[in-house]
């Protein structure tokens, strides 16, 4: 009993908004964050490398989930502006922190930063975020449903990203809240 409580305590750690282009400190905390993205979406699920890294990444907000004290890159998610919506997309946490439910944590900081992007550009009423699930896979039950639990909502087909099945998810985030 007091072994499965344990697991249920997280391991200390931070989650940081790693520096915009231009800033010190960016490219290694960027790396960082790629490679976490490696392990999961490339080794562990198999995606092409070649689709991993992006034209987005170098521009993208990127936040780095990591341990403390001693700074290991646990997991990492990134949004970018895209006109009238934010764009929630690469969100993963290394398999064996998962039942922590950081990436619980990370969707709240990145709600949380596009709430405040969002009036400082002079919006007022909502702030609308979009992302790609990944749908049912064969060996995960992909993460629709955990993007519900924030409010996100299926919008049209389930289409190939990837060569995988995903699903168009939409949240719209109250601004006087």
């Amino acid at each position: 009993m007091a072994d499965d409580a344990a697991l249920r305590v997280p391991p200390a750690h931070e989650i940081i908004i790693v520096p915009p282009p231009g800033h010190e400190g960016r490219h290694a905390l960027l790396q960082q964050c790629i490679q976490v993205r490696i392990a999961v979406f490339v080794t562990e699920q198999g995606f092409p490398l070649e689709v991993e890294v992006d034209e987005q990444d170098p521009t993208a907000t990127h936040w780095l989930l990591r341990l403390v004290p001693s700074l290991e890159p646990i997991g990492t998610i990134r949004a970018q502006a895209a006109g009238s919506y934010y764009k929630l997309a690469r969100l993963v946490v290394l398999k064996e922190y998962r039942h922590y439910k950081f990436g619980r944590n990370l969707v709240l900081a990145l709600h949380n930063w596009a709430k405040v992007d969002a009036r400082n550009s002079g919006v007022v009423d909502f702030v609308k975020l979009v992302c790609h699930s990944q749908a049912v896979r064969s060996d995960s039950p992909g993460a629709v449903a955990f993007y519900r639990q924030f409010g996100y909502q299926e919008e049209g087909d389930l289409f190939d990203e990837d060569g995988e099945p995903h699903q168009k998810m939409v949240a719209r985030l109250s601004l006087s809240e």
